[in-house]
């Protein structure tokens, strides 16, 4: 049997993995996907973050490919106003920390099975049962459901996912190349008739992540995102003549969504990252609080495959993590919220969100 069976492949879910497998403990890793992506999606990492990849043996992959102290170029009206600097983090984007952390535990002897979606859970005394699709089962001491806001493991566990989603507010995001534009900067337009945009430079690649409040249509419904649109939300914004977006490799929406599971425990099986918590994106808190969840649910498994699994050691890793993600939430609501006032109010200042 399994110790552990970890399910989803993000950086929460692979952080845990190595976690677990460095301390000798048995992980088995699926996912439901048909394999790994190639999307930028979160594009940061902090110093708590480094500190946790570093003793996971990580770290020197990620700062090889990664950028620190680019500089957040900020415009108003296409005018350069002042340049800040990004921080002391990482600049890179979360598949590349995926493809680091899948390098690290295949030397630890473990891969992630895709293709291996948990559609049942149960579990006695000794351990938990995961019910795939394709009609396998799936036997382990303790499981964890690390995979994302959508997560299935939360929903079979009935875990109440609380909060709210706003609908008005929507952002559309992407990966695309800007031939001729700097890749010195992470840019970021403002305009007068209350507009923003965000172009940051993926290291190791040719493309730019957008991130941009989306046009609206003739009723005023936002657009989906789209090559042609982004085309014209960069003209609208940078006002620099002669640049052309080109090849997408990702084109996504975003809604403000503000959740929090109420309990991150049902017995032995746990949740981490995104299946505990979602929010907006802005500070760029979401991959590195995923981090820390792993770790720290790393350090909750490892002590109750080792010692004791008294329900006071189980429980550790929650009375750490919930409120760390109530914290979370309150953080981020509060620089979504100064983002759009300085969209609202042209000619502010504002700063920039990592995500």
């Amino acid at each position: 049997m399994t110790d552990v069976l970890i399910v989803g492949s993000g950086p929460t879910g692979l952080t845990l993995a190595c976690e677990l497998a460095l301390r000798g403990i048995a992980v088995r890793i699926l996912d439901g996907r048909s394999g790994p992506h190639l999307e930028s999606r979160g594009k940061g990492l902090n110093p708590g973050s480094l500190e946790v990849f570093a003793r996971l043996g990580a770290a020197g992959r990620m700062s090889a490919i990664g950028t620190r102290g680019l500089v957040l170029r900020k415009y108003f009206d296409g005018a350069h106003i002042n340049d800040t600097p990004s921080g002391d983090g990482l600049l890179i984007g979360q598949w590349q920390v995926e493809e680091a952390l899948r390098e690290r535990l295949a030397d630890l002897g473990v891969r992630i099975e895709y293709q291996a979606q948990v559609v049942g859970i149960a579990q006695d005394t000794a351990g938990v049962t995961a019910r795939l699709a394709d009609g396998r089962s799936v036997r382990a001491g303790y499981t964890a459901g690390c995979d994302g806001g959508h997560s299935s493991i939360r929903k079979l566990l009935g875990i109440p996912f609380e909060g709210r989603t706003d609908a008005t507010e929507t952002m559309v995001i992407g990966d695309v190349r800007a031939p001729g534009l700097s890749r010195d900067f992470w840019h970021q337009w403002f305009t007068s008739d209350g507009g923003g945009m965000l172009l940051c430079p993926i290291p190791g690649t040719e493309t730019f992540q957008l991130q941009a409040s989306p046009e609206p249509d003739e009723s005023g419904e936002p657009l989906p995102p789209s090559l042609e649109s982004f085309q014209r939300l960069f003209d609208r914004h940078a006002r620099v003549p002669g640049i052309q977006l080109a090849d997408p490799t990702w084109l996504s929406a975003w809604r403000v969504n503000v959740r929090m599971a109420t309990r991150l425990r049902e017995g032995r099986v746990f949740l981490a990252g995104d299946a505990a918590h979602v929010h907006p994106i802005a500070g760029g808190l979401g991959m590195n609080t995923g981090v820390q969840d792993a770790a720290a649910l790393g350090r909750t498994l490892a002590a109750a495959l080792t010692g004791p699994a008294s329900d006071g050691a189980l429980d550790a890793y929650e009375a750490e993590r919930l409120p760390a993600a109530a914290d979370l939430l309150a953080d981020t609501v509060g620089r979504h919220e100064r983002v759009m006032a300085a969209v609202r109010e042209p000619g502010r200042g504002t700063e920039a969100g990592m995500a």
